[in-house]
């Protein structure tokens, strides 16, 4: 069997060879692994410290630049080179931790006939070995469900399967660079679920200028992206029985990039309260806008 590994980077020369050594250290005859990188019209030394990477040959790297157009545009550029059977991607300050791979392939060859898995979840670290999460309560569920019913707040560590994957993209608005990866993850919940491994397969290290670290100025530069996502949610998605603070968080940013975006907060949303939650912070929702965009 096969991996594809893809990675997304822009000036990130300097963390790229601590990923290159964790995939080279999961090197096994028992499977392939290709590593696609697409740099994201990077202006440090990332070219040539990928370079040096496909000239070692100890792993098959495949190279590809692109103009400054954001990661999600970058995974999308990348989908057409994916030859793996299974897709994994992986951010270039993140790295897998010993016998990733054999624990993914066990896994994988054990559940490789359900045809309702879009992918395997399992675990993420922090650099101090501590879960970025919580550990999953169901052996199924959907991303959705995951994070607006069950509580989670911190990062998985997805691989997906890549004949599901490839029927997917990421959508982007307005020629902006930046869209949740949810978006994306919630059309693939309609019709399809992720099976939950309670191990971990990968170490991330946050660094200052990520986007974890500046998710306000994410908002402000990609508002159109952000409303059609919450929008998205509160039009599409059976948030029938999500919890209470998720319910308001979704309502509170629709608001918010509602005003961003000056489009309608449209109230033609699913269930009850949804439409009643709209119409009660509406005001107080645009007047505290107002004083988040003046800050």
């Amino acid at each position: 069997m096969k991996f594809s590994i893809l990675t997304a980077t822009y000036n990130r020369a300097k963390y790229l060879p601590k990923l290159y050594e964790s995939i080279v250290d999961n090197i096994d005859e028992d499977y392939e692994i290709e590593w696609l990188i697409m740099d994201d019209g990077s202006t440090d030394n990332t070219e040539e410290v990928c370079k040096s990477f496909v000239n070692e040959k100890n792993l098959v790297v495949k190279y590809y630049k692109q103009e400054n157009q954001g990661k999600m545009q970058a995974i999308n550029n990348l989908a057409k080179y994916v030859s793996g059977e299974l897709w994994i991607e992986c951010d270039s300050d993140d790295y897998f931790v010993k016998n990733s791979f054999k624990i993914i392939k066990q896994y994988y060859e054990k559940n490789k006939e359900q045809q309702d898995i879009y992918a395997f979840a399992f675990l993420k670290y922090d650099q101090n070995k501590k879960n970025m999460g919580q550990n999953f309560k169901k052996e199924k569920t959907t991303m959705f469900n995951l994070y607006f019913k069950e509580g989670e707040n911190g990062e998985k560590a997805l691989v997906f399967v890549t004949d599901i994957r490839k029927k997917y993209h990421h959508e982007l608005e307005h020629s902006e660079k930046f869209v949740t990866e949810a978006r994306m993850y919630h059309k693939m919940d309609k019709d399809y679920k992720m099976l939950c491994i309670n191990e971990p397969i990968m170490i991330c290290e946050y660094q200052q200028e990520g986007y974890s670290k500046n998710i306000n100025n994410e908002f402000i530069n990609n508002p159109y992206g952000y409303y059609k996502y919450f929008y998205e949610i509160l039009k599409d998605m059976d948030t029938k029985n999500i919890l209470f603070k998720k319910r308001l968080y979704v309502i509170k940013h629709y608001i918010l990039f509602s005003y961003l975006t000056h489009q309608k907060c449209r109230i033609n949303v699913r269930g009850v309260k949804n439409k009643i939650l709209i119409v009660l912070l509406y005001i107080p929702g645009y007047i505290k806008s107002y004083m988040y965009i003046r800050r």
